[in-house]
C-alpha cells in the first residue's frame, strides 16, 4: 500500500469527496495479491479497491487482509476512495509526520480538511484504528449523518479497537455507495467541448436538458448547450457541449450547488474540411474521420449500436494511434456566411443534421426568407472552427416539391416530397392548410419524424382539422413548392 501514491487530477474541489466507479467483481481478471481473505465479500471489496488503484498491497504482492489497518494506511484509502483533493502545501501540524513519509500528502490533506485529526500534535501513523474512529472519518469525508455509515451492512461486524485491512476495505466500498456524486476531473477538449469525469454515473433522469442545465452551472456566461453524453467504454466520463469559450477566461463549474472545478478556456477550434450548398437556403460544413475529427456520435454510448463505424476512444480521445478532435453537439451552434460584396449573415444549425448521411456534415440554414443567389461566392466562418476550404459558389437548386399530403389525425399531417431528401432538411419548415371558407391553419415539422420522403407536420396553436373539410397544402417560405391540387382531408 505504501509504494503506489496515486496522482489525482488537478481540480479545485471544495466538497472533496466522490464515489469511485465500481466495476463488478466478475469483470476483474485475477486477484492482484497472492493471499486472499477468508470472506468472499471482503475479498471482492479488496479487488474492487485494487481495480480503482486505491490499494496496492506490499512489495511481496500480499495484501494481509487480517492485519490491523493503520492510520497512515487509512489516510491513503480514504483520500483516494473519496477523491479528496490532495494539498501538499497544507500546513503540517504533526511532529511525527515528515515530508519524506509516503503518507505525508494524505495525512496533511485530511487534517487540513478536518477529516482526520491528531492527538497532542501527533498523527500516530502506525496506530491501529477502531470501528468508531473509522466511521467518524468516513462521516467527515462524506458529510453525512453518522447513522448512515453505522447502518452499512458490514459495520455491525466490526468490534473492538482493531479494524483489519480487509474490514476497512469492505466498509469503504460500502460507503462509496452512499457518497454524493462529484466531479473528479474537468477539462476543455476544444473551444466547444468539455470532458467531465464523475465519481459515479449521472442518474439517467438527470441527463435530460432541463435538469442538466440546472445541475451544471458555470460563471462568466458559459452554459451547457445540450445534454451530457456518456463516452462509450466509460462508466462516468461525459462529453458536454458548451458555447464557444472566451480566450483567456477562467471558468468555474458548480455541480448541484457545489464547486466542482475550474478550467481555462480552450482556444482549439475544430478543423473542418469544406463547405457546400445543399438547397436554395441550406448549406453544410464537412469534416472527416480520416483528418482526425470525430463527430461525438461515433464515440458516445447512446449511439454505439446505431452508428456505423462507432469506436471507443481512451481518456485522451485516442483510438488506433490517432487522437481525435471531438465535434460535440451542434445544437444552438451558429456560423457566419458572407456573400461576395455583401453583408455577413448568421446561419443557424439545423437540428439532427450533424452526421445523418454517413458524413460529418452539419447543415445550417440562412435567415428567414433568405436564399442563395446563383453565381455568387459565399464564405463561411465560425468562432468555433477553422475551415480549410470555406467558400463555395451558389448554384440554381430547385426548391423541394410537396407531392401530396394526408391527414394522420386531427392534429397531424403527413407531407410527402417528390423525392427523399436523405437528411433532416424538413427541420424548422412549415406548411399552411387553407380551407374553402378561408380558414388557414399552420403546421410545423415534427423533429426526427421523417421516413424517406415523408415527414410529419403538427398543427400549431392547438388547431385541429375539421372532419370532411378539404385543405389546400402550401409551403410557408421558399423552401418548397406544392404540386397543384395538393390537399388534405380528415375523414368523417
Amino acid at each position: 500500500m505504501k509504494n503506489n501514491k496515486k496522482a489525482l487530477a488537478v481540480l479545485t474541489i471544495t466538497a472533496a469527496v466522490g464515489l469511485s466507479a465500481i466495476v463488478p467483481f466478475n469483470a476483474f481478471a485475477a486477484s492482484p495479491f497472492t493471499d486472499s481473505a477468508s470472506s468472499a465479500q471482503i475479498q471482492t471489496a479488496i479487488e474492487q479497491l485494487a481495480q480503482q488503484q486505491i490499494i496496492s498491497g506490499y512489495e511481496n504482492h500480499t495484501f494481509k487482509p487480517n492485519q490491523s489497518v493503520t492510520r497512515a494506511e487509512l489516510a491513503k484509502m480514504i483520500s483516494l476512495a473519496f477523491h479528496v483533493n490532495l494539498n501538499a502545501a497544507a500546513a503540517n501540524s504533526f511532529t511525527d509526520v515528515a515530508k519524506a513519509d509516503w503518507f505525508y500528502d494524505y495525512a496533511v490533506s485530511l487534517s487540513s480538511l478536518g477529516i482526520m485529526k491528531g492527538t497532542n500534535g501527533q498523527f500516530q501513523p502506525t496506530q491501529s484504528v477502531s470501528a468508531d474512529q473509522l466511521s467518524e472519518w468516513i462521516v467527515n469525508v462524506l458529510k453525512v449523518e453518522k447513522t448512515a455509515v453505522q447502518q452499512l451492512p458490514s459495520f455491525a461486524s466490526l468490534t473492538g479497537s482493531q479494524v483489519t485491512r480487509g474490514q476497512a476495505a469492505l466498509l469503504i466500498v460500502e460507503a462509496q455507495q452512499i457518497a454524493p456524486i462529484q466531479v473528479t476531473k474537468l477539462q476543455a477538449l476544444n473551444a466547444i467541448t468539455l470532458q467531465v469525469t464523475f465519481s459515479a454515473p449521472i442518474p439517467t433522469a438527470e441527463l435530460e436538458l432541463e435538469p442538466a442545465s440546472k445541475n451544471f452551472v458555470f460563471d462568466n456566461g458559459l452554459a451547457i448547450s445540450n445534454v451530457p453524453r456518456l463516452k462509450t467504454g466509460s462508466t462516468s466520463t461525459y462529453l458536454i457541449p458548451v458555447p464557444t469559450q472566451k480566450a483567456g477566461t477562467t471558468y468555474t463549474l458548480t455541480y448541484k450547488g457545489q464547486p466542482a472545478g475550474t478550467f481555462t478556456a480552450s482556444t482549439e477550434k475544430i478543423a473542418l474540411k469544406s463547405t457546400d450548398q445543399v438547397t436554395n437556403d441550406v448549406f453544410e460544413v464537412e469534416s472527416h474521420l480520416a483528418d482526425g475529427v470525430a463527430d461525438y456520435g461515433y464515440v458516445i454510448a447512446a449511439y454505439s449500436k446505431s452508428r456505423p463505424g462507432a469506436f471507443i476512444v481512451d481518456e485522451t480521445n485516442k483510438y488506433n494511434g490517432t487522437t481525435y478532435q471531438i465535434l460535440s453537439s451542434m445544437r444552438t451552434r451558429q456560423v457566419q456566411i458572407t456573400p461576395q460584396g455583401g453583408a455577413p449573415m448568421t446561419a443557424n444549425y439545423l437540428l439532427f443534421t450533424q452526421a445523418t448521411d454517413g458524413r460529418q456534415a452539419p447543415k445550417f440554414i440562412l435567415p428567414d426568407g433568405a436564399t442563395f443567389k446563383p453565381g455568387v461566392t459565399y464564405t463561411v466562418s465560425a468562432d468555433w472552427a477553422t475551415i480549410a476550404n470555406p467558400t463555395f459558389t451558389a448554384k440554381e437548386i430547385a426548391p423541394l416539391t410537396i407531392q401530396s399530403a394526408a391527414a394522420v389525425d386531427a392534429k397531424t399531417v403527413a407531407v410527402t416530397l417528390s423525392e427523399d431528401p436523405k437528411d433532416e432538411i424538413f427541420v424548422s419548415r412549415r406548411v399552411s392548410l387553407t380551407a374553402a371558407d378561408g380558414t388557414v391553419l399552420t403546421a410545423e415539422y415534427t423533429l426526427t419524424s421523417r421516413k424517406g420522403a415523408v415527414g410529419t407536420f403538427a398543427l400549431l396553436n392547438n388547431a385541429q382539422l375539421v372532419p370532411g373539410t378539404a385543405y389546400t397544402v402550401a409551403p410557408i417560405g421558399n423552401w418548397a413548392t406544392a404540386t397543384p391540387g395538393a390537399s388534405v382531408t380528415l375523414a368523417k
